[in-house]
């Protein structure tokens, strides 16, 4: 039996649910963080090794290239986070519904949308 029904195969027209997309983007923000963990361990490892080091680091900070990867790898933490616990929340039992999924998503990309703004001002401003 052939199954008549529409296909649309234009990945441009194909309209996903909120919960798809903060779905696909949490895992995206999980390998980022994967090659997060590697630049943070080198500013660690740098400014702990020395004065000198130390000096490195907090001079890398004034490059605006410098703030913008530290500004991405704590982005993707805030928002790996954030999804994570809407994730756990999920696991749980609650808000299995389309409708109270479609509502945690929004609230949970708001709540991640916030802390990266927090982030920005902490990154580039202070």
């Amino acid at each position: 039996m052939e199954k008549k029904r529409p296909m649309n195969l234009d990945l441009g027209t194909i309209r996903l649910p909120i919960t798809s997309y903060v779905s696909i983007l949490h895992r995206v923000s999980g390998v980022a963080m994967f090659f997060a963990v590697a630049v943070f361990l080198w500013m660690l490892d740098t400014s702990l090794a020395s004065e000198q080091g130390f000096a490195v680091i907090n001079n890398l900070f004034e490059n605006i290239f410098a703030q913008l990867i530290v500004w991405g790898c704590l982005s993707a933490l805030a928002y790996h986070m954030v999804m994570g616990i809407r994730h756990l929340i999920m696991d749980s039992g609650f808000g299995e519904t389309f409708e109270s999924g479609r509502l945690t998503a929004t609230i949970a990309a708001v709540v991640a949308a916030t802390l990266i703004a927090l982030i920005a001002g902490w990154v580039f401003i202070w």
